[in-house]
């Protein structure tokens, strides 16, 4: 096997990197099996061993794969979960956008996985771009209802719900955990029944926090989903949540999807 150069030359251990990349995104190895030893892969792509070293260095750094002392080298197991971003109606609403505790909830079922979350409430000031998108100045108070959401253990998603204080005030959104039924419930008892909304799809890489909590490898990024909701009156809230991409992989829908296989 060799290593083609295209149209630009690259340095021979990324192209290597690349081609093991595809080779991995292609399910050659499933995760959590051994990639081949230094020696083998030297063989099939005709390179020095440094290349092999290098190359490697790279997908670690990815997260891709990962080095264990004394026992190789091993595809890093971080199943992706499909997340339907289009959230469509779910048996228990009659109407409305779905909750987005419920449809997280209905896919970890689904999908055999254990789902958790852990649960805060805070008072911060808005920035500018959640006061552009909630219709507030920037700098005021806002209510920010946060969830750190775990599958299997293992750290998935950070969900920031931003409110007006004067729609949060007095009410269930104030308190510092989740609430039965989930802030849709209270919204809903305020007359603010969300029926669209806009999303903004990012990637970037985490700050240092956001690393550590989601413990993946250097060169993961996050797909960040910043969410408008509407009502009938303007914006409720704007939820802002972000994944870790190699765990995650956001689905959206168009048109008429009533015939859609497994709905």
């Amino acid at each position: 096997m060799t290593i083609s150069s295209g149209s630009m030359p690259s340095p021979k251990y990324q192209r290597l990197a690349a081609d093991l990349r595809r080779r991995i995104s292609a399910g050659e190895w499933p995760g959590g099996t051994a990639l081949p030893v230094e020696a083998e892969l030297e063989q099939q792509y005709s390179v020095a061993r440094n290349t092999v070293r290098l190359a490697v260095d790279v997908l670690v750094n990815e997260g891709l794969l990962v080095r264990l002392q004394g026992k190789g080298t091993f595809l890093r197991e971080h199943p992706v979960l499909d997340h339907r971003a289009f959230g469509p109606l779910l048996p228990s609403q009659r109407d409305g956008l779905a909750g987005p505790s419920e449809v997280y909830t209905a896919e970890a079922e689904q999908a055999g996985r254990q789902l958790s979350a852990e649960f805060e409430m805070l008072i911060v000031r808005a920035r500018v771009d959640v006061a552009e998108r909630l219709g507030v100045q920037p700098g005021e108070a806002v209510v920010v209802r946060r969830q750190l959401r775990l599958l299997d253990r293992e750290p998935y998603s950070i969900e920031e719900s931003h409110y007006r204080a004067g729609v949060a005030a007095g009410t269930a959104l104030m308190e510092p955990d989740p609430v039965p039924g989930g802030d849709e419930a209270v919204l809903a008892a305020l007359g603010r029944v969300e029926v669209g909304a806009v999303d903004q799809l990012v990637a970037r890489m985490p700050g240092p926090e956001e690393a550590q909590w989601f413990q993946g490898g250097p060169g993961v990024p996050l797909l960040v989903q910043t969410r408008v909701t509407y009502d009938r009156r303007g914006p409720v809230r704007v939820i802002e949540t972000r994944y870790s991409a190699d765990r995650c992989r956001l689905t959206y829908g168009l048109g008429q999807l009533g015939a859609r296989p497994g709905r």
